[in-house]
């Protein structure tokens, strides 16, 4: 049990990015991950040795999810397996509005479990619990909507040459504009008073131009916009110390990674509006 414990802890990290990446929101997405945590110590069975202790891991917090949500709209259903979990109290910091909601659609779910988290389609089915047909099907339907999303303009915060040009590149592809590149915390800060960009690609560490933490952190106070941090360092982010980015992409990158996680930070953002004005 040693030895798949170490695996636990050592994916932990990204299971977290991913659950923030799904539901936009960090604490949101760490409640999850808490209320899986929660089922796991009660039923250690459930993560074995016998396979993929990562795939695993990940269709626990997939159960855990699917538990919730139908526990909201069938409160009469009794003693499953993730009962207990349902009603620890991680559960009970997620609003009911948030259990049914926070939860992309099944095409957004498989798209980031492959091109974010790098699981194949057929492990990507299993955590679905879906067959590999409509999961190619469900892949298909999300690659359309990223290459449909309504443009934005972004801006990026990179002191590498080389790799802004190859973020420049990506993001004008996908029909974006980009509004500015900078190469330091001052210049990234002036650019983003003074364009309100729609979309932030940053870097953690922009050399002598100081630190893009502190950058970003600094454009946040002036505006409400999406962050995504582009790093050859995630460790250093994956802390679980508050706050986390909730968009996180590791260096060196695949571009359908990075194409894949500006989709779900401008979707999320675009259904966080739409909630807000209708409520």
């Amino acid at each position: 049990m040693a030895d798949v414990s170490q695996e636990i802890v050592r994916n932990l990290p990204y299971l977290r990015r991913y659950a923030r990446a799904l539901t936009g929101s960090q604490s949101t997405g760490d409640s999850f991950v808490r209320i899986s945590l929660e089922t796991l110590l009660q039923e250690p069975e459930r993560v074995s040795d016998v396979t993929d202790v990562r795939r695993q891991l990940f269709e626990l917090f997939h159960q855990a999810w699917r538990r919730l949500a139908q526990d909201e709209t069938n409160e009469s259903e009794a003693h499953s397996p993730l009962e207990a979990a349902s009603e620890a109290p991680a559960s009970r910091t997620l609003s009911v509005e948030n259990r049914l909601q926070a939860l992309p659609s099944s095409e957004r779910q498989i798209l980031l479990l492959t091109a974010l988290e790098g699981f194949s389609i057929y492990d990507a089915a299993q955590i679905l619990e879906i067959d590999d047909e409509e999961a190619q099907r469900l892949l298909s339907h999300a690659w359309k909507a990223v290459n449909d999303q309504i443009a934005t303009s972004v801006l990026v915060i990179e002191d590498e040459p080389v790799i802004a040009l190859d973020i420049v590149g990506l993001v004008r592809e996908m029909g974006h504009s980009v509004v500015g590149v900078a190469s330091s915390r001052s210049e990234a800060v002036a650019m983003a008073r003074a364009r309100k960009p729609g979309l932030v690609l940053a870097d953690i560490h922009l050399g002598e131009g100081g630190s893009g933490l502190v950058a970003v952190k600094e454009i946040l106070d002036l505006i409400d916009v999406p962050v995504i941090f582009v790093t050859a360092y995630p460790e250093r982010l994956l802390t679980g110390e508050r706050p986390e980015p909730t968009y996180l992409v590791t260096k060196p990158f695949e571009s359908d990674t990075l194409k894949v996680t500006i989709s779900q930070a401008l979707s999320t953002r675009s259904s966080l509006r739409v909630r807000e004005r209708s409520a």
